[in-house]
């Protein structure tokens, strides 16, 4: 199963990229793992909040293809603990060709991708910023490959 993470906008903190290369590097021994990052918009100032998430969706759309699983980093979606997401992950592993997991702009997600997306996950009901949400997924994927294979990376 191939995975990808699509994020809206570049990584600015230095020591948050560098963690975030860390894991994803960790991560291309247990899967075909990718991160892709859409610009962000440029002259916003003159485009609402639903603007901004309407062309920001385009860009995302047009990313998949027909038979991807998308699967939004939402607020509103499932909490799992560490152990749960590695069960699920494991379950998606057996029947899905290409995983798609989407951290979105500043303002969420338009209509279009939330009626496109197949499931909904949340890291916390705390918030973070969408730096550290990136940080924070890409560690949480390298722990449940882990758990999948039963590697000491996890204590529990």
């Amino acid at each position: 199963m191939k995975t990808e993470l699509i994020v809206i906008g570049k990584t600015t903190s230095k020591h948050i990229q560098a963690c975030i290369d860390d894991y994803t590097a960790r991560l291309g021994h247990y899967m075909p793992f990718s991160l892709t990052v859409i610009p962000e918009l440029k002259n916003t100032r003159a485009l609402t909040e639903e603007q901004q998430k309407e062309r920001e969706g385009e860009q995302v759309l047009q990313r998949l293809s027909v038979g991807d699983t998308l699967v939004l980093l939402d607020e509103h979606g499932s909490e799992f603990r560490s152990i749960e997401f590695a069960s699920w992950l494991q379950k998606k592993q057996q029947v899905v060709r290409r995983l798609v997991f989407l951290i979105g702009g500043p303002y969420g997600f338009s209509p279009q991708v939330y009626a496109r997306a197949d499931e909904k996950i949340s890291l916390s009901r705390m918030t973070f910023s969408h730096q550290m949400v990136r940080l924070i997924f890409v560690e949480q994927l390298y722990r449940s490959c882990t758990i999948i294979k039963g590697e000491p990376y996890h204590h529990e």
